[in-house]
């Protein structure tokens, strides 16, 4: 089968990697089509990529009937309007975080799709497909550790961007632990509170970090996420569930451990989030890239071009996050609000 025909709207930072990830790493796909708000850009990245174009207006790139599906990697507020582009064109379509900005929109997300009765849209929490939160998740599905009972998580970065405030610390950094919860224990997230320690002196005025969420799943699961993004080390994610039978953690940077003459210990600690998930996002696209091929081979009577978080769970870390925002304002626990799933068929 011929390669998958790609746009990628939007090449900052995470378009840019990747568009170089499709044409380096992926089989089954080339980047056909660019698309970004600053038009030079796209152009002089679509100049580098054989028969790359650059279009500039998203929409249309959506549209281009050289086209076969299409990552966003466009700032948020932008995605509604391009998803419901690529449902009504029948585009899948690999979508960053978040699947929208707000409950609403991507609730309507969710129903546009299902009203296709085909699967087109994949949300890119990538760190499903990391080895270890693969393993870790095994652990839990074979019972190796009995009942889930509590699960830990550590969320720092050494630095934010200037314009990130204290509700992006939830909507941007915790989303990811909100989805980690849900595919680690296979439950949904009723209730949210976050709590603000003392700010961090090195952070910028008037940003509430680190902070504490506490969560609680339905059938009354207890997690706890610490989120601290200016600790200006380095990059660290980790993750320990406490089961019946035992732990596990992982997030550990155990590939060497030293112990020095004063006493210290200790290996490195990965620099970002590239180093740290890169595997992630690699197997994510693949996967993804060899989902749609299925899915075109199969016709739509498959009702899947999807290998991996749907828009369902877009709109439900959507629903948490939205929770946490008030509770960070009110500093109360705060319930989460959703439509029962089996109102949406497909959902």
């Amino acid at each position: 089968m011929s390669d998958l025909r790609i746009a990628v709207l939007g090449v900052g930072v995470m378009g840019a990697d990747h568009v170089a990830r499709i044409q380096n790493t992926i089989s089954g796909a080339r980047v056909a089509v660019v698309n970004d708000y600053l038009t030079d850009k796209a152009e002089a990245l679509a100049a580098t990529i054989p028969g790359c174009r650059a279009i500039a207006d998203p929409l249309d790139a959506i549209a281009d009937p050289d086209v076969d599906a299409v990552v966003l990697a466009t700032p948020g507020p932008t995605h509604e309007k391009q998803l419901l582009a690529c449902l009504e064109h029948t585009k899948p379509v690999m979508c960053e975080k978040p699947l929208t900005t707000d409950v609403e929109t991507s609730l309507e997300v969710v129903r546009r799709e299902a009203e296709l009765s085909t699967r087109l849209i994949q949300v890119g929490f990538m760190r499903r497909f990391d080895h270890e939160y693969a393993a870790l998740k095994a652990l839990l599905d074979n019972d190796e550790l009995g009942t889930p009972l509590v699960l830990h998580c550590a969320h720092r970065n050494p630095a934010v961007p200037p314009h990130f405030d204290s509700a992006m610390i939830v909507k941007d950094s915790l989303v990811h632990e909100v989805d980690v919860a849900r595919f680690l224990f296979g439950e949904e997230i009723t209730s949210i509170q976050i709590i603000k320690p003392a700010a961090n002196p090195a952070a910028p005025q008037g940003l509430a970090d680190p902070q504490i969420a506490i969560m609680r799943t339905a059938t009354g699961k207890h997690v706890d996420v610490e989120l601290f993004v200016t600790t200006g080390v380095a990059y660290e994610v980790r993750t320990e569930v406490v089961a019946e039978k035992g732990s596990a953690m992982i997030g550990l940077d155990v590939g060497l451990i030293r112990k020095g003459a004063t006493g210290s210990w200790g290996g490195q600690i990965t620099p970002g989030f590239r180093e740290r998930f890169g595997q992630a996002y690699d197997t994510e696209f693949q996967r993804w890239v060899n989902a749609v091929h299925r899915g075109r081979s199969a016709g739509r009577s498959t009702g899947d071009f999807t290998d991996g978080p749907t828009a369902w769970d877009g709109y439900a870390a959507a629903a948490v996050c939205a929770a946490g925002v008030e509770s960070l304002d009110s500093g109360n626990p705060v319930e989460v609000t959703m439509v029962d799933r089996r109102t949406i068929p497909r959902a």
